[in-house]
């Protein structure tokens, strides 16, 4: 049994087996001739090879190709979806331009936050100062990539903690945060792309799981369609990354704090399932508001770090796994 066998569940089937590269295609060359291999469709599109994602990836990154391919390309991948080579692939190509944030003494806690509040106040926030209590240097990255929710650095600013204006190094017990235009302005620009075509495309998927640190780092991340869960795994263990994965707080990185979700480890690639979903859903949090605006949610992170209410159990269970992970590294 290998390692995927091991923690997947029913259903699921191993990464690894799957969305082979059928045939050669040429490489390197020009993006149309790869959006003619990805954009056939959901049955007759090929997959690319790793190398060849990383490729045509850093075409899109470099600005060398035209807003139209762009569009194609985005298009195409989100008929298509992304296999594990195609988004290893991905993720080295922006690994390779990223501004990196210096190492840590401590391993970096990093908390991709992108999707914001819908019907519930974003509490990633919350989360990275928890973490920082715990004595670990933690950074929040993103960008508002929908106009009408609240954003974790939105929060974070309104607690007094303004946004870096470079990459630097974090301090054990802060949190920083970036914008994602900050770390590469070619990523930033293909997030852009959905306010355009309104569809997520392969640059939403890249922030989520990138590592933006030159050190020891732990990116926290989740998933929201076993599909997706699939893929996460098996680029964790194919690019031999330190992770915690686990179901979201509607696309954020943070646990719901209604629920008792999986959590899944990743150290240097290998699996760990740390904790199995628990069924159920809390009809209440104590303490948690009902208004889901900037103040609300920040007067909220204030009286959980005070003691005034409690922390949602699953949010403390994320910040003991994560700090297990770290002395593990």
């Amino acid at each position: 049994m290998n390692a995927f066998a091991a923690f997947m569940p029913p259903g699921i089937s191993n990464p690894a087996n799957r969305h082979k590269p059928c045939g050669t295609i040429p490489f390197p060359m020009g993006i149309s001739q790869y959006i003619k291999e990805i954009g056939r469709g959901a049955r007759g599109a090929r997959p690319l090879a790793r190398e060849q994602a990383q490729d045509l990836f850093a075409q899109v990154l470099d600005g060398a190709v035209s807003d139209l391919e762009i569009g194609a390309f985005c298009l195409a991948m989100r008929i298509k979806g992304e296999t594990v080579d195609e988004m290893a692939g991905f993720l080295d190509a922006t690994h390779a331009r990223l501004a990196r944030l210096p190492a840590s003494t401590r391993p970096l806690v990093v908390l991709p936050s992108y999707n914001g509040a819908r019907r519930l106040p974003v509490l990633t926030s919350l989360l990275a100062l928890l973490l920082a209590r715990e004595g670990l240097p933690v950074l929040l990255h993103g960008a508002q990539t929908e106009a009408r929710r609240v954003t974790s650095a939105s929060v974070l600013e309104a607690l007094g903690i303004p946004a870096l204006a470079a990459p630097r190094a974090v301090a054990e017990g802060e949190v920083a945060h970036i914008a994602t235009g900050r770390l590469h302005a070619g990523l930033q620009r293909l997030l852009e792309v959905r306010q355009v075509v309104g569809l997520r495309n392969p640059g939403h998927s890249v922030v989520k799981l990138m590592n933006p640190a030159e050190g020891k780092a732990i990116v926290v991340t989740s998933y929201t369609h076993p599909e997706y869960f699939e893929m996460i795994c098996g680029t964790f263990a194919l690019l031999g990354m330190n992770a915690l994965l686990s179901r979201g707080l509607e696309g954020e990185s943070v646990a719901d704090p209604r629920r008792s979700p999986r959590f899944d480890a990743f150290v240097r690639g290998t699996p760990q399932l740390l904790e199995e979903q628990q069924p159920g859903t809390a009809a209440e949090v104590p303490g948690l508001p009902a208004e889901i605006d900037t103040q609300a949610t920040a007067d909220y992170t204030r009286r959980v770090l005070a003691g005034d209410a409690p922390v949602p159990p699953s949010i403390a269970r994320q910040v003991q796994h994560i700090r297990q992970l770290a002395s593990q590294l």
